[in-house]
């Protein structure tokens, strides 16, 4: 029965969508199996730490040398190249075809900004101090103020961007989106002639964004190693900064909370009858908050709590900016593995752009993986395996990290053990995340 229900689905029609917030297709494999076998696997990672409390995970994110990148001098030359792509996209998107799919505007913010670059970025390495186009952007203002930059500017042009991206009516309309981006490179330009270059590390979120991840990096500074060993390289975030960790891996979470027919069901919908974003706007919105600040009061309580099991001793506050890093791994395996099935259709659209205006013609686009059983199962356990190596990465790299805080390490592996388990509970809820039906 579970085969032919696979056949019947897998053999319907599928739509390719331009958004990366939708792609998302029902999957009738064995997924209890899968979701119990990866809450395991994070759970065992909990005991073997619990048991053998002496031994520090710092020792596995020892990176080790490589050959230095390119010098720094090439910098202005790729950051002002990417300026160039930025201003041609919204030109593409006020001038070019209206079909997203078509247009440069909606691939190239959606699907090779948000998807691939921000992927590299954290799981690789620092791409984005290459091609930052704000970086060319500072150059061409004049003056250099220095005038106080609030971190919790970043936080909330964060929220405001995830708003747009889940709740806007059609954010996926290339004039929309050429709008939305000449309104953010007012606001940038603005903003670099009152508080200068300081704006770019502070407030201009896609930087602020990119940063936070080149954390989780595997190569950086002419070494490399396990993603996260850069997080024990960096020193402990301020307050803001923190707060942006975590609704970081809140909003991604609730990008893919919004599609499933469980949320429909919480706002009374028929998935199956969908009455357009418009009508949701405002509960989209205050959904997105809600689980920001639900997940922030869950983080904290764990902290709370860590710290009443290890004896206290340790100030919350220093305690919940020192381990907020930990988080990070956690918010790129999931970011991974929600938009792999869009990445993999829409990916396909950007190479067929790339060919058409080159001159070698366009390119066939297919959804033909999704309709075969294998390729739907390795598309999965690519995913859940996103997921359950981004928990196992953050749960070592929080107790290298109290190991720190505590050095008897009884107490650090004590003040781990609520984290851990909202760890495991996360990875159980992220790979249903994955598996859920989804409608919209």
């Amino acid at each position: 029965m579970r085969r032919a229900l696979i056949a019947v689905f897998l053999g319907s029609p599928t739509a390719a969508l331009a958004h990366a917030a939708e792609g998302g297709f029902v999957l009738l494999l064995p997924t209890d199996l899968y979701i119990a076998g990866g809450g395991v696997v994070v759970a065992l990672t909990v005991g073997l730490l619990a048991l053998a409390p002496s031994w520090r995970p710092e020792r596995l994110f020892r990176p080790f040398p490589v050959a230095p990148g390119l010098p720094g001098g090439w910098r202005p030359w790729t950051q002002g190249a990417a300026l160039a792509v930025l201003l041609a996209m919204i030109w593409s998107g006020f001038q070019g075809a209206t079909d997203p799919l078509r247009n440069p505007m909606t691939l190239g913010l959606w699907t090779v900004f948000w998807i691939a670059l921000v992927t590299v970025q954290a799981l690789a390495f620092d791409i984005w101090r290459w091609i930052n186009p704000f970086a060319a952007l500072a150059r061409l203002v004049p003056g250099r103020r220095r005038a106080r930059v609030s971190g919790w500017v970043a936080v909330a042009l964060f929220l405001a961007f995830s708003g747009f991206l889940l709740a806007d009516p059609a954010p996926s309309d290339p004039r929309r989106l050429a709008v939305f981006a000449v309104l953010y490179l007012g606001l940038t330009l603005l903003a670099l002639a009152v508080f200068g270059p300081r704006w770019l590390i502070r407030g201009e979120v896609f930087t602020v964004l990119m940063r936070t991840y080149r954390r989780t990096a595997a190569a950086g500074g002419g070494a490399l190693g396990v993603n996260g060993w850069r997080i024990l390289r960096f020193g402990v975030p301020g307050l803001p900064l923190a707060v942006f960790i975590l609704i970081l891996l809140g909003s991604g979470s609730f990008d893919g909370l919004n599609e499933t027919f469980w949320w429909f069901g919480i706002l009374g919908i028929n998935p199956l009858e969908f009455p357009g974003r418009s009508a949701i706007v405002a509960p989209t919105l205050a959904g997105l908050l809600a689980v920001n600040a639900g997940l922030i009061l869950a983080y904290g309580l764990s902290i709370r709590l860590g710290l009443s099991l290890a004896g206290g001793g340790v100030d919350f506050a220093l305690a919940f900016r020192v381990f907020a890093p930990s988080i990070l791994p956690i918010a790129a395996g999931y970011h991974v593995a929600h938009y792999l099935t869009s990445f993999l259709i829409d990916g396909q659209h950007v190479v067929s752009l790339l060919s058409s205006a080159t001159g070698l013609g366009e390119r066939q686009v297919t959804t033909g993986f999704l309709n075969r059983l294998d390729t739907v199962r390795a598309v999965w356990l690519a995913q859940a395996g996103a997921v359950v190596l981004g928990h196992v990465i953050a749960i070592l790299t929080a107790h290298a990290l109290a190991l720190r805080v505590f050095p008897d390490p009884r107490r650090a592996t004590l003040s781990q053990l609520p984290l851990a388990l909202f760890m495991v509970g996360y990875t159980v809820f992220g790979l249903w995340l994955l598996a859920a039906p989804k409608g919209a």
